[in-house]
């Protein structure tokens, strides 16, 4: 497939706010695709590279590179391509990134520029695509959507069912199934702002903790232990402690979904940063484990001696899960019958708080487990973090914001007046918000290199985050996580803005 019929595929998709528009569109591509392509046009569609990080930087990319006057590249050119790139390391490493890119950008016309730009600074986001890609992919098979969704959730993987179907048609769907060793895709929870309104919202429910830790997926198989990240990256060497731990366990074969989180010698939540290090950590393990040790704390069950349970209630599910597990390595948690409840819940939240922890998943007593879905039967609850900070410059967005000024460069007052750097966000953003900071923006720019506009430290927007960690790339020694935009509030002044000592003391944790 010609990477230029993706990019306009990618292009129409992001265009168009219907649904049913977008599946047709969708399920047009994939008929035309080859099953080879699968595995490239998916992630690729969602903003995903399949590499990750490609260690390429803003001064690399800017660089204008003649375009080519026909379409040639195919996406499995590029993807080679891409591959190349992202193992490019050791001395003069650099100049041979920017020689690569050059070359890749060279072979591109113009759109495919635009689109491989996006790409590669991740601003090419479709949000929610990957649904939306089930059902294109079942109306271009003639497999039934649910059917499809089900695969998915037991592959783990929509380029692994896409790439089946592709090539043998639907009844490619009954090779996947649940099994022990073979990790799905985990359940994820929508958003409350109280744990009234979710309590409202579920009726019978149970409010657990939620664990500002590391997803995991452990399966057992008699003496075999393997453990899966949240994205399905398999981390059993990493977490011998974990293994142990599972290996203790009444059951012989099964599947549990938890957190793994690291607690300091007064048993109180370690920060995130802490945590991730440590399970991202590959080198030196026994020490890592020694000095940053986690326990594994488990919520539901998703298979138990050879019995798929997710189709079961909660109820149930944790019945098994309550069997198998005991109460210290199970996630705390407070059953509520309904909205008269409601109080005994935001209690349980409060408690929840001052243990450490970030809030509370309210979960459905009558829910199955919809692996790899976002469910409305699962609310988490967070107390929100805001601040007020000035826009230090902004950058040109791509895709549908080519020639919107999007990613914003956030920035906290110091002690003597000047910025410093967080980070940057071009999330939370309305269409009209765009335009507004795209012309106000240009209004205050000092200086504009085709990639970064550089403005003058006047605006400031209100932002909504979820933590801070620790970071040497910022002046601060800090960044905010998941940071996205709220409004701009034209009653301030730079002057009233938050400054770094005031965020530095709303999280002592994370102090560099």
């Amino acid at each position: 497939m010609l990477l230029t019929r993706l990019a306009d595929v990618s292009r129409e998709v992001a265009a168009t706010s219907a649904r049913s528009r977008k599946i047709a569109l969708l399920a047009e591509l994939f008929r035309e695709a080859e099953a080879a392509d699968v595995p490239i046009v998916i992630p690729y569609l969602a903003g995903r590279l399949p590499q990750g990080r490609l260690g390429v930087g803003w001064k690399v990319l800017s660089r204008e590179v003649a375009p080519a006057a026909e379409p040639a590249l195919t996406v499995r050119e590029v993807d080679a391509r891409l591959t190349g790139l992202s193992q490019v390391s050791g001395a003069g490493s650099q100049a041979e990134r920017t020689r690569l890119v050059g070359e890749l950008m060279g072979a591109a016309t113009a759109d495919e520029q635009r689109f491989l730009l996006g790409l590669i600074t991740g601003e090419v986001r479709q949000g929610a695509l990957d649904a939306v890609a089930v059902e294109g992919l079942a109306q271009a098979t003639g497999a039934p959507p649910a059917d499809v969704r089900r695969a998915v959730m037991l592959a783990g993987s929509l380029q692994a069912v896409a790439e089946a179907l592709l090539a043998d048609g639907p009844p490619a769907l009954d090779r996947f199934r649940l099994t022990v060793g073979r990790p799905v895709l985990p359940m994820l929870a929508h958003s409350a702002s109280s744990v009234a309104e979710a309590v409202e919202k579920l009726g019978a429910c149970a409010v657990e903790e939620k664990l500002d830790g590391i997803r995991v997926q452990v399966h057992r198989d008699g003496d075999d232990v393997r453990l899966y990240t949240r994205t399905l990256d398999d981390i059993t060497d990493r977490l011998p402690e974990v293994t142990a731990a599972a290996l203790e366990l009444a059951g012989e074969r099964f599947i549990l979904d938890g957190e793994v989180i690291s607690f300091d010698p007064a048993g109180r939540p370690r920060s995130f940063q802490e945590t991730a290090g440590r399970v991202g950590s590959r080198v030196d393990v026994a020490t890592a484990a020694e000095a940053v040790p986690v326990s594994p704390v488990f919520f539901d069950a998703l298979s138990v001696d050879g019995r798929d349970l997710l189709d079961l209630p909660f109820t149930e599910r944790h019945a098994e899960l309550a069997r198998l597990v005991p109460e210290p390595m199970r996630v705390r948690r407070a059953l509520a019958h309904g909205p008269d409840d409601a109080a005994a819940a935001e209690a349980f939240l409060a408690e929840t708080l001052h243990r450490g922890h970030e809030g509370v998943v309210v979960k459905a007593l009558d829910a199955p487990y919809s692996a790899g879905r976002r469910g409305a039967s699962w609310l988490k609850v967070k107390p929100v973090h805001t601040l007020d900070l000035v826009v230090l410059a902004a950058e040109w967005g791509h895709g549908r914001r080519t020639g919107k000024l999007s990613n914003l460069h956030l920035g906290a007052r110091r002690a003597d007046g000047s910025y410093a750097m967080l980070g940057k966000t071009f999330k939370g953003m309305t269409d009209a918000m765009l335009a507004w900071q795209t012309e106000r923006l240009r209004e205050i720019a000092v200086k504009d290199d085709g990639w970064v506009v550089h403005v003058r430290p006047e605006l400031v927007v209100e932002i909504a985050y979820d933590g801070l960690q620790r970071s040497s790339r910022y002046p601060a020694g800090v960044t905010l996580r998941f940071a996205r935009v709220v409004r701009y509030r034209d009653d301030k002044r730079p002057e009233d803005a938050d400054t770094v000592e005031t965020l530095l003391a709303a999280h002592p944790e994370v102090r560099p």
